[in-house]
């Protein structure tokens, strides 16, 4: 087992096929495929699912990049310090829930590094693929939200993932919608004068389960429902179609710009419309420099929206 071979596996992992890992490493594909084929070898088990469609990581492969990553990493810090060429880009990376407070927060702490000195990464993802992301150490915090309904099936994630929750805030539920729907101006909303709107979420791909939903209260009965990929298409759905999704009201004018408001979901006996809202990080990580600014930045924003 080889530094090398480490690093092909990694770039793979993240490249999704061999052809794209190989023009990322300026190696030729049959000489990329055969170095994994023989690290496999020498491990006694396959790294990759192999298909028409690409390549992708078996159990224990994601285990075992799991450990390249740390090990490689500390390789390139070891060059970094003692080389002396001074020209690798140190990397940080977060995987997040479409929360855009999550994104400002990110300007804010990028714009206090030289990007030509760091490489920077924001995944605004799937939940599963956050969690997935905090555990192969692709990003190095995660951000999403526990509720009394999903709590111990994410918490059991987080547990067999090997990461740990840490919290950020507590809300109440928000409809959020477009300033022209016809809800727009009562100071709250019931669940049933949203009968007549599409209820919008956002898609958690084959896996997807109520536990895994963004949007709390993922188990009603809604008459209409539509689900998107990202914020901007759901922004547009709400516009287009009048549509609202339930959210933590935590909202960022300067991302989604002032056509868009957040009203007081006003709960039916006995519905829990509270989320707690926080990041995960491996099991006794030590953030590094950047995630400690990322998550100053975050508790900064969310106490300035405490005060408003």
């Amino acid at each position: 087992m080889t530094l090398q071979q480490l690093h092909y596996v990694i770039v793979i992992s993240e490249a999704g096929s061999l052809s794209r890992a190989a023009e990322v490493l300026y190696i030729a594909q049959p000489s990329l495929s055969n170095a994994v084929q023989e690290l496999e070898r020498e491990l006694g088990f396959a790294l990759f699912h192999r298909s028409g469609h690409g390549m992708s990581l078996t159990n224990d492969g994601m285990e075992f990049v799991t450990y390249a990553r740390q090990v490689y990493s500390q390789y390139e810090d070891l060059v970094e310090k003692y080389s002396g060429s001074g020209k690798r880009k140190k990397k940080f990376g977060i995987s997040t829930q479409h929360y855009s407070f999550a994104i400002k927060s990110f300007v804010e702490m990028v714009k206090q590094f030289d990007t030509e000195e760091y490489e920077f990464a924001i995944r605004e993802t799937k939940t599963r693929e956050v969690i997935d992301d905090v555990h192969t150490l692709r990003s190095e915090i995660g951000i999403l939200f526990l509720s009394d309904f999903n709590r111990k099936v994410i918490m059991n994630l987080l547990k067999a993932n090997d990461l740990e929750f840490h919290k950020l805030i507590d809300c109440s539920a928000y409809v959020y919608l477009w300033k022209g729907h016809p809800l727009a101006g009562q100071s709250s909303i019931r669940f049933q004068e949203l009968a007549d709107y599409p209820c919008l979420s956002f898609e958690q791909g084959s896996d997807s389960s109520f536990y895994l939903a963004e949007e709390i209260l993922s188990t009603e009965q809604y008459p209409r429902t539509i689900k998107a990929n990202d914020r901007a298409t759901m922004l547009n759905l709400m516009v287009g179609l009048n549509g609202y999704t339930l959210c933590s009201g935590i909202i960022c004018e300067e991302l989604n710009g002032t056509d868009y408001l957040a009203v007081p979901f006003e709960p039916e006996d006995g519905t829990d419309s509270q989320m707690e809202i926080g990041y995960v990080t491996r099991k006794n990580l030590v953030l590094s420099r950047m995630g400690e600014l990322y998550i100053q930045e975050i508790r900064k924003y969310l106490e300035r929206q405490g005060q408003d």
